[in-house]
């Protein structure tokens, strides 16, 4: 009986401090894993302590009810005195945004840039060329590249499964606007500097050739469509 009761208050003490710990890495309710939340406290922590600027993690399952992403971050930010920056994910909603508590902090960071869903500037030609509608579009999708979250995101899984796929994704975004962030504040950040990631890396690059070969096919099924309507038409 009272090694029951040590075993559970240990581990009520792990638990406990596990969440005191917890400040970068807000909210987990999708990947759980040890190791992630240790990089992301280390990074966010190292931030905080050089540019005074929190950037907070949370990863969501679901968005509560009628609510959307950017009410729901709305309602969290609140919670913070601190200058903040929120990125959050909800996995089943497939939403991805970034909330700052203080306008004046959107001027350390390219949001449009991280939550761009295409990884490269070569992938954005392409996509203008073969994808736009009309020079508007074919504008924003030129405009529109160096995503580290969404490309990661629509991969498939590898060996690492879903949950490995979405801590590869959130903590690519996460040292991004970390790096972005420090960046500004004219400071280094030693957790930043040469953590590439290999999985993130292979996975821009398959992202990146899988776009180039569908734009090609697209491109050569299109051309051979119109010489088969003129053809006809003759």
């Amino acid at each position: 009986m009272k090694l029951s009761r040590g075993l559970g208050a240990l581990s009520f003490l792990v638990i406990f401090q596990t969440t005191l710990l917890a400040q970068y890495l807000y909210k987990d309710e999708v990947v759980n894993n040890p190791k992630f939340t240790h990089e992301v406290e280390l990074l966010g922590s190292e931030l905080f302590e050089k540019t005074g600027i929190a950037l907070r993690l949370i990863m969501i399952r679901d968005l509560p009810q009628g609510m959307n992403i950017a009410e729901y971050q709305t309602n969290v930010i609140k919670e913070f005195t601190a200058p903040t920056v929120l990125l959050t994910f909800a996995e089943l909603n497939g939403k991805v945004d970034i909330l700052a508590n203080d306008a004046s902090l959107y001027k350390y960071f390219n949001k449009k840039q991280v939550l761009s869903p295409v990884a490269s500037t070569a992938q954005a030609v392409a996509m203008a060329i073969f994808f736009a509608e009309d020079f508007e579009d074919f504008k924003s999708l030129l405009t529109s590249s160096g995503g580290t979250i969404l490309p990661l995101l629509g991969n498939k899984s590898k060996g690492g499964g879903v949950a490995g796929k979405y801590s590869a994704a959130m903590y690519n975004g996460y040292l991004d606007l970390g790096e972005q962030i420090s960046r500004s504040k004219n400071v280094e950040l030693s957790m930043a500097t040469g953590n590439g990631s290999e999985y993130v890396m292979m996975s821009i690059k398959i992202i990146f050739y899988s776009i180039i070969i569908i734009a090609i096919f697209m491109y050569i099924r299109k051309k051979l469509s119109l010489r088969r309507n003129r053809l006809e038409v003759q």
